[in-house]
């Protein structure tokens, strides 16, 4: 019984997610987003994205071709984690898998999407600790 129990409890805290906010900055103040934070059975985080009001990149100063997400460790280099494609409703969304459990994570306004290194054009930052 106690065994039982015990799985049920490993297997619901697998499904909980823990959000998190972006902070904007001057780049674009009215950009807002969060990210959603689970475990998948391996022990690696599922990281769920989602943005809104942020303008498109040719519209920033100086106007940029796309935004990249990003995830930095303590002491690593950022990582780029790929494009983050916003709507004609200034929305955006993405998901993916990082082995990462306290790290940063932030929005870049890149001319490249395949860029190795971030630009200083932040839009928005927040830091997952898991």
């Amino acid at each position: 019984m106690t065994l039982v129990c015990l799985g049920i409890l490993i297997f619901a805290g697998l499904g909980w997610a823990k959000t998190y906010h972006f902070a904007s900055t001057k780049i674009d103040p009215s950009a807002t987003g969060d990210v959603d934070i689970s475990k998948d059975k391996n022990g690696n985080s599922n990281v769920n994205l989602r943005v809104e009001h942020l303008a498109k990149p040719g519209l920033l100063t100086p106007p940029a071709n796309f935004y990249v997400v990003w995830f930095q460790q303590s002491g690593d280099n950022p990582e780029n984690e790929g494009q983050l494609q916003v709507g004609n409703d200034f929305r955006g969304q993405l998901k993916t898998t990082t082995p990462l459990h306290n790290f940063d994570i932030f929005v870049t306004a890149e001319s490249d999407p395949t860029a190795k290194t971030p630009s200083d054009q932040i839009v928005l930052r927040a830091t997952v600790h898991e």
